[in-house]
């Protein structure tokens, strides 16, 4: 019995394992052709796997895709919100996020740039799951910042309209991710860096 559940385990580590293998390896693609360029033929092959093999952890394509996306939300969430975890809220964490959103687009972890700002001119004019679940990654980002925003004005801290800074912020990095990778301008998270602590500054009381 306990051999049987050993290797019940084991086979279940390596199935997770191979699963994870699967959707970094989709995320790299898909930085670099786009969601809907991820063809499951090149994948099968740069993992030494049957195109069934990739797939079927999955469901179908659109199940990985979907996963690509979430594993690409999360690791926009490790580099950019967890290391800002325990600074205050308001005012601070805000400041935090944005020196680590920067540091995110100076050193991406994905070969085309930011994922999330490529993959939402991607989807934006195309209706079905893979937008509705960016759009979510998207609200949800949004939602966070407007949140500390808030936070900061309740705390007397900022004034003006949070939805406006919001809309701010994100410009400023979106264009400083146009910069890098189209332009090849690498002091772009920099600038954008001092123009969103700028804004901020002069929302100050």
């Amino acid at each position: 019995m306990f051999v049987k559940l050993g290797c019940m385990r084991k086979s279940a580590d390596e199935a997770q394992q191979t699963r994870e293998r699967i959707v970094a390896a989709g995320v790299m693609q898909s930085s670099v052709e786009g969601l809907f360029g991820l063809t499951l033929g090149p994948l099968a092959e740069s993992l030494g796997m049957s195109k069934a093999g990739v797939v079927g952890p999955f469901g179908n394509r659109e199940g990985l895709q979907l996963e690509v996306v979430r594993q690409a939300a999360d690791m926009f969430t490790a580099a950019v919100i967890e290391p800002s975890a325990t600074t205050a809220d308001g005012l601070p964490r805000l400041r935090a996020l944005i020196d680590a959103w920067c540091e995110y687009l100076e050193a991406s972890p994905f070969p085309n740039g930011c994922f999330v700002t490529a993959a939402s001119c991607e989807l934006d004019g195309r209706p079905g799951p893979l937008r509705d679940a960016m759009h979510d990654v998207v609200s949800r980002w949004r939602g966070f910042l407007r949140e500390h925003i808030t936070i900061a004005q309740a705390a007397g801290d900022l004034r003006g309209d949070p939805d406006d800074l919001v809309s701010i912020l994100n410009g400023a990095a979106m264009s400083a991710n146009q910069e890098i990778q189209l332009l090849g301008d690498h002091a772009a998270a920099k600038h954008a860096r001092r123009i969103m602590h700028a804004c901020i500054a002069q929302l100050q009381p």
